[in-house]
């Protein structure tokens, strides 16, 4: 068996910095450190940070007052951020600052009487965070389907947005469909959708070809994991999303000769690299590692970690 080892993969810069921030916290402040939603959609990531002291919570509530709290990599509302205050959490925002670029857009929108259209999936958190930012002004619309039940008037300011983690053909569809209908909707000046998204994406795009089956990396409640699945699965390949090699088997790989390997933004790299071993394990695979793209994108940390005298920048 041949493996097919797409780069970039794994680890955006947004993620990088949020899962850095929780660990500088741990370490600063000890445990336990309250997490407010998970600090990335990945369970590998998730269950060690529980392993060492945080604590994951639906609900501002059930964080007792005077804690620490980080907001996760998706953003929070308004809302949330001032019961934090109410509170007297120490709140350190994790939000990943392409993120914060849509919540500003999405401000800015509003202030301006346009009606948003976001683009995304109910109940995502990041969505979440963002349609509280103004949320008389947002309408949420996650298929051509919902575009076409909208009805406006020539005269209604329209604007669009998209959640970051979208697929790009798909946020396209849409988009170009509300261009038909309302032909005067204005969007960001730069796309919403990261560019590690479009990054991962498009390798799954160039080097799936190569390919029997695909194998991406990331949790069942990763957008842009499961995604990366639904392209592989759109250009015929099998494909199977994991979260690591305990749920693969050996049948899944009958008469695959090569194998790609991808991971999504928020798995991390140690459950690739325990995935290939288990493939060159089972199948005695030879690895070819192929960069369609290179990253040097770099975040730092949130001004909470900063400001503490040893945290690096």
């Amino acid at each position: 068996m041949k493996i097919i080892l797409a780069a970039p993969r794994g680890f955006c810069a947004g993620v990088n910095m949020a899962v850095k921030s929780l660990e500088l916290a741990l370490e600063y402040f000890g445990p336990p450190i309250y997490v407010y939603h998970e600090i990335v959609h990945n369970q590998y990531v998730v269950k060690t940070f529980q392993s060492r002291g945080a604590v994951f919570v639906e609900e501002l509530t059930d964080i007792p007052e005077d804690s620490t709290v980080l907001f996760s990599a998706h953003g929070v509302s308004p809302a949330i951020r001032s019961l934090a205050k109410e509170r007297r959490l120490n709140a350190i925002d994790a939000t990943c600052p392409l993120v914060t670029k849509v919540h500003l857009e999405a401000i800015k929108f509003a202030k301006e009487h346009y009606t948003i259209i976001l683009i995304g999936h109910e109940g995502h958190d990041e969505v979440i965070g963002t349609m509280g930012e103004a949320p008389e002004a947002i309408i949420l619309v996650e298929t051509i389907a919902d575009v076409d039940q909208l009805q406006f008037d020539r005269d209604r300011k329209l604007a669009y947005l998209t959640q970051t983690t979208l697929s790009v053909d798909d946020a396209n569809k849409i988009i170009n469909r509300l261009k038909e209908r309302f032909p005067w909707i204005i969007g960001p000046a730069k796309e919403d959708i990261c560019y590690a998204t479009q990054n991962r994406q498009e390798a799954v795009r160039i080097l799936g070809s190569q390919a029997d089956v695909v194998v991406v990396l990331g949790s069942q409640n990763s957008s842009n994991s499961q995604r990366l699945r639904e392209l592989a699965e759109e250009k015929g390949k099998r494909a199977i999303l994991i979260d690591g090699p305990t749920e693969l088997n050996a049948d899944f790989f009958l008469l695959a000769d090569t194998v790609l390997i991808t991971a999504g933004a928020s798995a991390p790299e140690e459950v690739v690299q325990s995935t290939v071993a288990w493939l060159q394990k089972n199948f005695d695979a030879t690895v070819d590692e192929i960069a369609i793209q290179k990253e040097d994108v770099y975040f730092p940390l949130p001004r909470a970690l900063r400001t503490l005298g040893s945290a690096p920048s």
